[in-house]
C-alpha cells in the first residue's frame, strides 16, 4: 500500500508578505465599493461613534495592508492611528497615499463613512494626517498600548494553523488597555486563496464558533454578526464576513 504525503501546514512566516500583490488586490477588492464594504463601514462606524471626537489618543490597525477605509473610519475618534504592517509593498502604497494624497477611488468610501459619522474630519486628506504607517506585526505589539484596535481580514488570512490564528487574535486583544475597545472583520470559512493568477496565500477557515472560542475567554461584551457572501467579489471560497466588537476586560 502506497503511503500518502501530508502537505505541511503553512504559517505566517512561510509567506513573502513583502511581495503582496498590491495592484491586483486593490483591483479585485477596492477600486469600487462592494456590498460587503458598505456592511463593514456601517458596522465599524457604529463602533467608533461611541467615542467622542478626538477622545482616543492612539488606535491600532493591525495588518493594515493597502486598505485605506479601516484607517479612515478611526480618525473621528482617534488623534493618532497607527497602521501596523509587515509587508514592504503595502507599506509603500500606504505611504504614497499619505504623502501625495489618496487616490480618487477611496473618496466614495469616505463619503459613506462621513455620512454615518459626522465626527470624521471634513476631507479624507485631512483624516489621513492622523495616520502613521509603522513597520511590524503582531509580535511587536506592546500590551495595553492602545485605546482601541481594529483588524480587518488579517488573522484568518495569513496562516493555515489555528493555533497561530489564536495567538494573533490574542495579541490583538492584549494590545488595548483594560476597558479598551476591539473591532474586527473576518472572512468566514475562507480556505487558502489566490489574488489574480499569483501564488496561493495561507488562510485558516473560521466560523462564528471559532471566533467565540478564541475571543470569549479574552474579552468582555463580545458581539458577532454576519454579512452574507458578496457575489460581486472574486471567488475566494469564503461563505461571508463575520463582524466582531468586544472590549478588553477591566475598568
Amino acid at each position: 500500500m502506497m503511503a500518502t504525503t501530508r502537505r505541511a501546514v503553512r504559517r505566517n512566516r512561510d509567506a513573502d508578505w513583502n511581495a503582496w500583490p498590491v495592484a491586483e488586490y486593490l483591483a479585485e477588492n477596492y477600486r469600487q465599493m462592494h456590498p460587503c464594504d458598505r456592511g463593514v463601514i456601517h458596522h465599524h462606524c457604529a463602533f467608533f461613534r461611541q467615542f467622542a471626537p478626538g477622545s482616543l489618543a492612539r488606535t491600532l490597525e493591525l495588518g493594515a495592508g493597502p486598505n485605506l477605509y479601516p484607517l479612515m473610519l478611526a480618525t473621528g475618534a482617534a488623534r493618532r492611528v497607527e497602521a501596523l504592517e509587515p509587508g514592504a509593498a503595502s507599506r509603500a502604497y500606504l505611504r504614497r497615499q499619505l504623502t501625495y494624497g489618496p487616490e480618487d477611488s477611496w473618496e466614495p468610501f469616505y463619503a459613506l463613512a462621513r455620512a454615518l459619522d459626522p465626527g470624521l474630519p471634513p476631507t479624507l486628506t485631512e483624516a489621513l494626517t492622523r495616520v502613521h504607517v509603522v513597520q511590524g506585526d503582531a509580535g511587536d505589539l506592546v500590551d495595553g498600548h492602545y485605546d482601541a484596535a481594529s483588524m480587518n481580514f488579517v488573522a484568518e488570512s495569513v496562516t493555515e494553523d489555528f493555533g497561530e490564528f489564536t495567538a494573533l487574535c490574542a495579541a490583538f486583544a492584549r494590545a488595548v488597555r483594560p476597558g479598551g475597545g476591539l473591532v474586527a472583520a473576518f472572512m468566514e470559512r475562507m480556505p487558502s486563496y489566490r489574488i489574480g493568477h499569483g501564488p496561493v496565500w495561507p488562510a485558516c477557515p473560521v466560523d462564528e464558533s471559532a471566533l467565540r472560542a478564541v475571543f470569549g475567554p479574552r474579552t468582555a461584551d463580545l458581539r458577532i454578526s454576519r454579512l452574507a457572501k458578496d457575489r460581486t467579489l472574486p471567488e475566494y471560497g469564503d461563505t461571508g464576513v463575520l463582524l466582531l466588537t468586544a472590549r478588553r476586560p477591566g475598568p
